[in-house]
Order: structure tokens, then sequence, then C-alpha cells
């Protein structure tokens, strides 16, 4: 499977970006997939997950309300629509795809598919 993430780019500090992630090769409707980040200089974070049928989300605790991950199996897509977006946002995001349905208890583990990332960019 690959995974390609796209709808990176500059916005203001208080604006929003949808992130897309299409995944080829392969279907990911019956994995979890999620969003990591890393920003210069730190280690890879990890943003937010979603279950392979989108009944359960699991976020960042420097993410919460302002981000939300969702799917489209149909479409073999997962989206992160990026509100109240903050300079320290600033990382490149990437997509992931899990092993399994649900990601492992520390949601970090897991993945067995890494997407190449796109660059978020957010002004003060």
């Amino acid at each position: 499977v690959q995974l390609q993430a796209s709808g990176g780019g500059l916005v203001q500090a208080g604006g929003s970006l949808r992130l897309s992630c299409a995944a080829s090769g392969g279907t990911i409707s019956s994995v979890a997939m999620g969003w990591f980040r890393q920003a210069p200089g730190k280690e890879r974070e990890f943003v937010a997950a979603i279950g392979w049928n989108g009944g359960i989300t699991y976020y960042g605790d420097s993410v919460k309300g302002r981000f939300t991950i969702s799917r489209d199996n149909a479409k073999n897509t997962v989206y992160l629509q990026m509100n109240s977006l903050k300079p320290e946002d600033t990382a490149v995001y990437s997509c992931a795809a899990y092993e399994q349905a649900y990601p492992g208890t520390g949601l970090v583990e897991g993945v067995q598919y890494w997407g190449q990332g796109t660059l978020v960019t957010v002004s003060s």
C-alpha cells in the first residue's frame, strides 16, 4: 500500500487546512489510519487516529478540540481537518496505516505503512 498526503501549505494563525491521504495499491478499509507530524528538530508526534469504520477516533492532547480525523473507505482516503491553527502546529504531516482494525494501545505502535508527508506552515 502506498500512501500520499496532500493539502499542506502556508496559513495564518487561526486559519484552517484540510489534509488528505490517498491510498493506492491496496485497500485501507479494514485497518486503522493515523496522522503524525514532525517539526524541525523534534521527534515525531502522534496527531490523530481513526478505527477501520470511523466509529472511534483518537487525538493527541495538543490538537484535541481543533483537529478532526475522518475517512471515506469508498475513496480509500483519510482526512485531517485542522482548525484554529497555531504556529506550533508547523510540521511535516504524514499519514500511516496500522496493521489492525484499531491502533495499538500506545497509538504509535502497530503502524505498517507510512506515507510521504506534506508540509504545514502556520505563520503568526
